[in-house]
């Protein structure tokens, strides 16, 4: 977080609004590590990460601190690149109902445990990125950002209850997409 956020954004919204430089260069590598695993190609996740720039700039007199300004400023990225995620419509790997839910939290927390050797932190790689858009940006936000879950739910804009439970069936996801690999 910046120095004293709250007055940069209230004298950037007065007319100095070349502070808002400083805002940019402190979340620009965050906003595009977020965009970057959910879109998956650095190219579009760059020319993102500047429209997202431009948008909250454009926004900022808009932002009323009901929530934090990284809350704020993740949801317009996340919302930008599950956009752009669902016009190119990428490739899913649909996995049957059935077969999640015959994935235990004791297989879990093995695959978890497991998850130490270069091969298996490759393969999880692998795994993470046959993951559908918003799936990706919810592993990016919790493991990756370490975001708690109360603010995943307000970047994603769903129940905390939700995102608990998408949580659970990404890791059984990924549990049955790393299988699949090695069998």
């Amino acid at each position: 977080m910046l120095h004293n956020e709250k007055e940069l954004i209230k004298r950037i919204t007065q007319g100095e609004t070349e502070l808002f430089a400083h805002i940019a260069e402190h979340y620009a590598q965050a906003v595009y590590a977020l965009i970057v695993r959910i879109v998956g190609n650095n190219e579009d996740a760059e020319e993102l990460t500047q429209d997202v720039l431009l948008r909250v700039f454009e926004n900022l007199p808009y932002f009323n601190f009901k929530s934090s300004f990284s809350t704020w400023l993740y949801r317009i990225a996340y919302n930008y690149a599950i956009s752009f995620a669902r016009r190119k419509r990428q490739p899913l790997y649909p996995i049957e109902e059935n077969r999640l839910r015959l994935v235990g939290d004791d297989d879990l927390e093995r695959m978890e445990a497991e998850n130490e050797n270069e091969q298996q932190i490759e393969a999880l790689t692998r795994a993470i990125n046959r993951l559908d858009a918003e799936e990706r940006a919810l592993i990016t936000l919790f493991y990756y950002e370490q975001r708690p879950i109360a603010e995943c739910a307000e970047i994603m804009s769903q129940s905390q209850s939700n995102i608990k439970v998408r949580l659970h069936r990404i890791r059984k996801k990924l549990y049955i997409l790393i299988q699949n690999e090695t069998e």
